[in-house]
């Protein structure tokens, strides 16, 4: 690996370690490029804020943050600034506007909920065809806005139903993405904890397809970014399907 692209920071609520020690840990493990792609502050119209995400009174330290350390080792890594946010249709263009004062490099696509009331996390074991094919619905509506670099765990559905209902509908994802040319993660954290992601059924769909794919950390410990034995993990994963993910993609900038 000589690029990641899914990094987080304290701020979320759900990662450890400064910013510094993400970026340092990835000059010793031979990185050129770490981007950093924090859970997206979402201007909710009541003025909430979600249990996951950047706060909105955090934006600016992230930022600030970010750029700094782009300063301050460039001449060791590439440090990149994006975000990690849901495609919601009524919150889109408002979620955009929040952002486009700062520098962003790049947003990866995650779906965690359907909906922006985010009732219902779609890594739960779920039986529901229809929110498996809403699931599929938002994903492929997202990159269909040309905004997004890469879709991070694109399996990230917990469907309980048949094999052959979750494979009919998430074969859209890939297909789109094919089309699109948009990268799909194998998630090394999803691979490392055991968790519903990367699916067995997904990924022949996407050898199938001949989509692009690319290893994303989804760091929320320094030590995850580039672990070797996490990596080699994740290599032997896409080796069962025959997927190459590949080394760096291209960035493109939401506005």
């Amino acid at each position: 690996m000589i690029a990641n692209y899914h990094t987080h920071t304290y701020r979320c609520g759900h990662a450890v370690g400064e910013d510094r020690q993400y970026v340092e840990t990835a000059i010793e493990r031979g990185l050129k490029v770490l981007g950093f792609s924090d859970h997206v502050p979402m201007p909710f119209p009541d003025g909430h804020e979600s249990r996951f995400r950047v706060p909105l009174g955090q934006l600016e330290d992230y930022v600030t943050s970010v750029l700094d350390l782009r300063a301050e080792y460039k001449r060791d890594i590439d440090v990149r600034l994006g975000f990690e946010a849901e495609y919601y249709p009524d919150l889109f263009e408002a979620m955009l506007e929040l952002l486009r004062p700062y520098p962003v490099d790049y947003m990866i696509l995650a779906q965690h909920f359907n909906d922006s009331r985010e009732t219902i996390y779609n890594p739960h074991l779920q039986l529901s065809r229809e929110a498996l094919h809403q699931y599929v619905d938002m994903v492929v509506a997202g990159m269909e806005t040309g905004k997004y670099s890469c879709v991070a765990h694109p399996d990230l559905f917990y469907f309980a139903g048949p094999d052959r209902v979750y494979q009919r509908e998430m074969a859209r994802i890939c297909r789109r993405a094919k089309e699109l040319d948009v990268p799909l993660e194998i998630n090394v954290l999803g691979l490392r904890e055991g968790r519903c992601y990367p699916n067995d059924l997904f990924w022949p769909l996407v050898k199938a397809e001949g989509c692009r794919a690319v290893l994303g950390c989804d760091a929320h410990r320094p030590e995850d970014v580039a672990d070797p034995g996490q990596l080699k993990a994740a290599m032997a994963f896409a080796d069962r399907f025959g997927v190459v993910p590949e080394a760096q993609i291209s960035l493109r900038k939401p506005f």
